[in-house]
């Protein structure tokens, strides 16, 4: 399982001009026979093309032992239809990096440049946030972590029963203080579960929950959630703990997420684009957005799916520039061009923790340019003391 951190450090990885950052996607397809052959066919095609380009550029030698060792890499693949796989290598830092992901990546491709491509890891990373998936019961609580399509339990709340006589006693009165003692019991159990998840919540251990009970239990069980758990909580689903599998779990609470994930980003689209009209807190169009990001501005950032755009960027300073122009407008050092600047953009969203959603087949925000950004605020709005202190 990728983490954020790991990801952090593949946004801030760039090499100097002589050395070559490797990307390597390797997407799984249906076989057309039993050989299982067509994906490494595929890769060393890649490796033979990405050769071809680093004998035109004086680079062979260096980028030769990363590239072999993902065509031995794609050899293995063949016939596995379960998992994804996303490589990033640069044997000038001695830096080699696997990653198993679910098989959802556009198409097997294979990039290299001075930074590490990441926009195909991005869109399917993009709006995932740290997800729990909680089942409850009167005596069990039990948390697990759902990252990509990986589920993970951990360490979960039980309560044991107590014992209860074999008589009810003199006109059934130790029946009913039985009763009674098993729903205090109950309550006290689904306090602490509260309790686990409120704590976890200031600790950061998730930003968005998903719970699983009986019907029944749910009105019982949901008035000990402290206001701000609530807050995170994206829906609660039906669920027995004691014949539920994992593997439900995880289809449920994915089909819940995606729900959520589309309705955000339906929502998030209007949002920028009536927020850029009255030309308050979103803006769109390439040029503004770049602008946007150099100022610190963004908190959220949507990109078409199939968006790409040629631009700048400076040696020297990382300005990005939707022109194209020799030195940089800021400092006049030297710039080099960009064959997408989506290859600049990205690792910067990812270093500055800036949400990413990328939209897909929406008309509105194409005519927009395929790209905007929801604002945290705007430099040329604010009063000077507030610019002072920023």
């Amino acid at each position: 399982m990728i983490t954020r951190e790991e990801i952090l450090e593949l946004a801030k990885f760039q090499v100097a001009a002589e050395a070559c950052a490797l990307s390597f996607y390797f997407q799984p397809q249906r076989p057309q026979n039993k050989s299982h052959r067509e994906e490494a066919i595929l890769a060393k095609d890649l490796v033979r093309q990405a050769l071809r380009e680093a004998e035109k550029n004086g680079r062979n030698g260096i980028m030769r032992e990363d590239l072999d060792r993902i065509l031995d890499l794609a050899g293995h693949l063949h016939g596995n239809q379960a998992r994804a796989k996303a490589v990033f290598a640069c044997i000038a830092k001695n830096f080699w990096r696997e990653f198993d992901l679910p098989p959802q990546l556009p198409a097997t491709q294979l990039f290299l440049n001075d930074r590490f491509h990441l926009k195909p890891l991005a869109a399917l990373l993009g709006a995932q946030p740290r997800l729990w998936v909680v089942l409850v019961d009167r005596r069990r609580g039990r948390f697990f972590e759902l990252r990509l399509d990986e589920l993970a339990e951990r360490e979960g709340v039980f309560h044991e029963l107590p014992r209860r006589g074999r008589s009810d006693g003199f006109a059934g009165y130790d029946g009913g203080h039985a009763e009674r003692r098993l729903e205090d019991d109950a309550m006290h159990h689904f306090k602490k579960v509260a309790e686990r998840l409120k704590d976890a919540h200031e600790k950061g251990h998730f930003e968005r929950l998903i719970i699983g009970c009986q019907e029944s239990l749910w009105p019982e069980f949901e008035p000990h959630l402290h206001p701000y758990v609530k807050q995170r909580l994206l829906e609660h689903f039906p669920a027995d703990m004691a014949t539920i599998a994992s593997e439900q779990i995880r289809e449920r609470a994915q089909r819940i997420l995606l729900q959520w994930q589309e309705s955000r980003r339906q929502s998030l689209v209007r949002e920028v684009l009536g927020q850029a009209q009255r030309n308050a807190n979103g803006v769109t169009g390439l040029r503004r957005v770049l602008e946007a990001l150099e100022l610190g501005e963004v908190q959220i950032l949507l990109l078409g799916e199939k968006f790409r755009a040629p631009g700048v960027e400076c040696r020297n300073c990382g300005h990005l520039d939707a022109h194209i122009v020799p030195s940089c407008p800021l400092c006049a050092h030297s710039t080099r061009e960009l064959v997408d600047v989506c290859d600049a953009i990205v690792p910067q969203a990812i270093c500055r923790d800036i949400e990413l959603f990328y939209v897909k087949d929406d008309a509105s925000f194409d005519r927009v340019g395929n790209i905007g950004a929801l604002l945290r605020f705007r430099v040329d709005q604010n009063k000077p003391s507030i610019l002072a202190a920023s």
